[in-house]
């Protein structure tokens, strides 16, 4: 899946959980090719709760949860989900085609599937949507705010929850008219030169990107505290020990705040991080990130031997479609 401008994150920064009551939840999961033994649900207040497999091949868990707006991950991807006082949730999904086939049965889970078919509606608005001209992309855009507020208002939702699904609409719709300006811009970026940096490197000293010249450069700009840049770096761990001798750089700029700086280090350092370690100088603000207009991470650049942008924005480790595109260069 490419670059998803997800409603959970809007709704897990703006609007969170009521933190004050505490609500019993019993959770179950079936999932077919899994990509994780565990299922985690997060939340804000750093709300955190593991839900390991058990022998019968069912995430299961009893536990406590404010009222409010969630993510499950299962180690690669995310999505969305809604708790209410004594939910009872059963989840089933393909974790291959992980957004397409999420199905939530039992009691209290009429948020969590708005918000599951919510977030493939936004999936397939920006698939289509990003290619097409300035005036296609206003009529579509117009399009998927009627359907949005239409589809809201013929459900039966939680009064809270459709407050807050209201305003994130609103700024999901902003996001996807600036969302569109940037991609319009970047890919103006093709086959020209690229912007330099000067990073500090984890090994010691400093690293530029000139000094790559001679080689391809597969950037990857993430932040330890980016949920979706963990879930890739298994991946990218499998993609650099497959080049490993091939005529690239996997390079891999955090964008942490300075005073995480240690942080970093330590990440690095516990998940045995390979490729060039760079720590930006600004974090977003970096010279190299908003030359790029950056909006979102996880974000991949990738550079030709000549210092030139051969796709700004390139396809996650995680994608086949990123390895083909290397072999048809290296091989």
């Amino acid at each position: 899946m490419k670059k998803v401008i997800l409603l959970g994150l809007i709704m897990l920064s703006v609007f969170g959980v009521d933190a004050q009551t505490k609500n019993q939840i019993k959770f179950t999961a079936k999932i077919t090719n899994r990509n994780s033994d565990t299922l985690v649900i997060r939340g804000a207040n750093d709300f955190k709760q593991a839900i390991p497999i058990n022998k019968k091949g069912i995430f299961a868990a009893t536990f406590e949860a404010p009222k409010g707006f969630y993510q499950f991950s299962d180690g690669h991807e995310v999505s969305s989900l809604y708790l209410k006082p004594d939910s009872e949730i059963n989840l089933t999904m393909d974790a291959k085609q992980f957004d397409e086939t999420i199905v939530y049965k039992g009691k209290g889970v009429d948020e969590s599937n708005f918000l599951a078919q919510y977030s493939l509606s936004n999936e397939k608005f920006q698939n289509e949507a990003f290619s097409k001209d300035e005036t296609e992309f206003a009529a579509l855009l117009e399009a998927k705010k009627k359907w949005d507020n239409e589809t809201l208002a013929n459900g039966k939702y939680d009064a809270e929850f459709q407050t807050a699904v209201k305003n994130a609409f609103v700024q999901f719709h902003q996001y996807a008219a600036q969302a569109y300006a940037s991609n319009a811009k970047t890919n103006k970026l093709k086959g020209k030169p690229s912007p330099d940096f000067d990073y500090v490197n984890y090994k010691g000293g400093k690293t530029k990107l000139s000094d790559l010249k001679g080689k391809y450069v597969y950037i990857d700009l993430w932040a330890t505290w980016c949920g979706p840049c963990r879930a890739e770096i298994p991946f990218l761990q499998k993609i650099e020990e497959k080049y490993h001798g091939k005529n690239i750089e996997f390079v891999s700029i955090s964008i942490d705040k300075e005073k995480d700086n240690e942080k970093w280090k330590k990440f690095v350092a516990d998940k045995n991080l390979g490729g060039i370690q760079l720590f930006a100088d600004k974090d977003w603000e970096s010279e190299f990130v908003t030359s790029y207009g950056v909006t979102g991470i996880p974000r991949f650049i990738l550079i030709d031997p000549k210092g030139n942008i051969v796709n700004p924005d390139a396809e996650r480790p995680s994608s086949p479609e990123l390895q083909k595109q290397l072999d048809s260069l290296l091989n």
